[in-house]
């Protein structure tokens, strides 16, 4: 089995001999094998690792997205496996913040109603008020009516961050946050996610390709074989 990656203090991301099989066909494919992964509270952790290698798998179960073969995953305190659909969906709500490599902005929504929608699933009285807050941090206070197809890639992906960030998330998972956009672009995005990472103190779980964004992480793991190996 894989060593225990860990750092002093309580797990707000613990996974324990985590596998993940698939069918594929006749066949069962081992994507996670015994993996083994703690990360504490407010910690930057990048995951790398050859396409196809599991990355977005792992990070799909450490969210409770998907769930695992076997072994247990802990979020916020949380076993995972002791939650229905439902149950894990409310522990992500107002905790967990996603930025991913395709944006996944609703069409039909403006740039404020977009970041506003996770807020105000969470619940949360102003959520009007953290999303306008949020939007002129990234700097398109002046966007806020405008709909995707009438933003940049770089403006959509910050209007991916602002929602993510606009619940005040204990959480953020990044799954690929620059791979859509060039590289004058990407560094700006990459900024604009540390610094908002830092203001609010937020624990950031990133996988990427991309080993200058990982160097700007705390630690990086590299994922091979379907195992972390620091």
């Amino acid at each position: 089995m894989s060593a225990v990656l860990i750092n002093n203090g309580p797990g707000v991301i613990v996974a324990e001999n985590l596998v993940k099989r698939i069918k594929s066909g006749s066949e069962t494919l081992t994507i996670l094998d015994h993996l083994n992964l703690h990360i504490t509270a407010g910690e930057s952790v990048a995951i790398i690792g050859a396409s196809g290698s599991g990355k977005t798998t792992l990070l799909s179960l450490l969210a409770g997205l998907d769930l695992p073969s076997s072994g247990e995953i802990r979020l916020a305190g949380k076993a995972l496996a002791a939650l229905d659909e439902d149950g894990r969906a409310a522990l992500r709500a107002g905790r967990v913040g996603f930025v991913f490599q395709s944006f996944q902005l609703l069409a039909g929504l403006t740039a404020l109603e977009n970041v506003m929608l996770p807020a105000e699933l969470a619940g949360l009285a102003d959520a009007e008020q953290r999303a306008r807050e949020t939007l002129a941090q990234v700097g398109l206070g002046a966007r806020l009516g405008h709909y995707p197809y009438q933003l940049s890639g770089g403006e959509q992906q910050r209007v991916a961050i602002a929602r993510a960030f606009a619940a005040r998330p204990e959480i953020l998972f990044a799954d690929e946050p620059t791979g859509n956009l060039d590289s004058a672009t990407g560094a700006r995005i990459i900024d604009l996610l540390f610094d908002l990472n830092r203001e609010r103190g937020a624990t950031l779980v990133l996988v990427t390709h991309d080993t200058a964004l990982a160097e700007r992480c705390g630690r990086a793991l590299r994922l091979q074989d379907g195992r972390l190996h620091g």
